[in-house]
C-alpha cells in the first residue's frame, strides 16, 4: 500500500539488518530450518542489508580458491544489493572494547561494531545465541538457530 505525503509517495522504511557469515553459508546450503530461515531475511524486501569488508573476507576468499563459481555468484549477489560497511580504525577501536565488556571473539566483535557504525536496526547472526555476542545490548542480535528473526 503506497502512502502519501502532500501529494508525494513516501517509500516505507526498511529495517537496516546486518548479516554475519554464518548466516551467508546457511543461505548458501539452504536445506535446514537455519538455511531457510537465512533465505526469508535476504529475501525480505522489507530489509536493508548490510555487509562488511570482513564478511566478504569470511565467505569470497576460500570459495574464490575452491573454484565454485555458484558460490561466488551466490555471494556476489549479495554483496551488490547491500549496503557496503568498509574498514575505519574508529570501528576496530569500538570492537577492541565491545570484546573487553563482553568478551566477544574477535571476528564477531568487529561485525557487531560495524553493525552499529552503520546504524543497523538488528544484526541477524548464523551463530548459537548462547555465544557472547548475544550479551550485546547496544544491538539487537538474533540467532537464526532460536526464535524467528
Amino acid at each position: 500500500m503506497q502512502r502519501y505525503m502532500n501529494d508525494v509517495a513516501v517509500q516505507p522504511m526498511t529495517k537496516r539488518t546486518y548479516i554475519d557469515a554464518n548466516l551467508l553459508i546457511a543461505a548458501w546450503h539452504g536445506k535446514d530450518d537455519a538455511g531457510m530461515a537465512a533465505m526469508a531475511i535476504l529475501e525480505d524486501g522489507g530489509r536493508t542489508l548490510l555487509v562488511s569488508d570482513a564478511l566478504w573476507l569470511e565467505v569470497m576468499p576460500k570459495a574464490i580458491y575452491q573454484q565454485q563459481k555458484n558460490e561466488i555468484a551466490f555471494y556476489q549477489a549479495i554483496f551488490q544489493c547491500a549496503e557496503h560497511g568498509f574498514w575505519r580504525i574508529e570501528v576496530l577501536q569500538q570492537a577492541h572494547n565491545l570484546a573487553q565488556r563482553y568478551g566477544i571473539a574477535a571476528m564477531d566483535s568487529i561485525h557487531v561494531a560495524t553493525a552499529l557504525a552503520m546504524g543497523a536496526d538488528e544484526f541477524v547472526s548464523g551463530e548459537k545465541p548462547t555465544k557472547p555476542m548475544f550479551r550485546v545490548t547496544e544491538l539487537s542480535i538474533t540467532s537464526l538457530r532460536s526464535s524467528t528473526p
